[in-house]
């Protein structure tokens, strides 16, 4: 379930260039914002469209460390992602891979800055590069943005309850 926040998520995808831009406001510090994408048990409250559940097999967010994870939609369906964390510097800055299972060699590269805005707020920064545009655009196509919304909606109300 979804909450209302004053908080948009922007999301940018240029004609013509293999990216996404993300980038959205959190009314929690950044130690927060970055334990929510850190802690698996936290990550699968949150990451992914409402009405999914959540498995992580895997969820090791250090420089070099990996992760697995399937959504389950309403109807049963699975849903697989996969990647390895490039580098992780603490409350600053993430690189990772990422790859649905579900179209196999495609592999975007995503990089996420967490900024500390003062007074408790955070602006997190998501950069995904894709091998082609039409890699790039099959992800927009997919529902991303429905995706990224509402479990930034949850993520608010996760971060409210923590803080």
């Amino acid at each position: 379930m979804t909450t209302e926040t004053r908080n948009p998520v922007t999301i940018t995808a240029p004609e013509g260039l293999p990216y996404i831009d993300i980038e959205r406001v959190f009314d929690a510090p950044v130690s927060a914002v970055f334990a929510a994408h850190r802690d698996p048990e936290l990550v699968r409250q949150w990451l992914g469209p409402d009405g999914y559940e959540m498995r992580i097999e895997r969820w090791d967010y250090r420089t070099q460390g990996g992760y697995r994870y399937v959504h389950t939609d309403p109807e049963g369906n699975d849903w697989a992602f996969n990647g390895t964390f490039h580098t992780v510097r603490e409350n600053e800055f993430a690189v990772h891979t990422f790859e649905f299972e579900g179209v196999p060699d495609v592999v975007a590269v995503e990089s996420m800055t967490f900024e500390d805005l003062g007074d408790g707020r955070t602006r997190l920064r998501g950069h995904s590069v894709y091998p082609s545009l039409e890699a790039r655009d099959g992800m927009v196509q997919s529902g991303m943005e429905r995706g990224v919304s509402e479990g930034f909606a949850r993520l608010d109300a996760l971060l409210a309850a923590e803080v």
